[in-house]
C-alpha cells in the first residue's frame, strides 16, 4: 500500500478528484474512480468530471469509520 502524502484534512483541496482521493487513500487512482462511482460515494459531476467536495468527503469517512476522524 502507498502511503498518503496528505497528513491532514486542512492538506486537502476544496474539490478532490480521483488522482487525490487515490493519493489520500493510498490506493491506485482505477481503485479511486471505482470509489467514486459507488452509490452512496459524495460525487458531484462538472461537465464529465467527477469530483468530490472536501467536506462531503470528511463527513463520508466520519460516517464509514464509526465517527474517527
Amino acid at each position: 500500500m502507498k502511503e498518503s502524502e496528505y497528513k491532514s484534512y486542512d492538506d486537502l483541496p476544496l474539490m478532490l478528484n480521483a488522482e487525490t482521493l487515490a493519493k489520500v487513500f493510498g490506493i491506485a487512482v482505477s481503485s479511486a474512480y471505482e470509489l467514486m462511482h459507488e452509490k452512496d460515494f459524495p460525487t458531484v459531476q462538472i461537465g464529465s468530471r467527477l469530483v468530490v467536495p472536501k467536506q462531503a468527503f470528511i463527513d463520508w469517512v466520519s460516517t464509514h469509520t464509526g465517527g474517527a476522524e
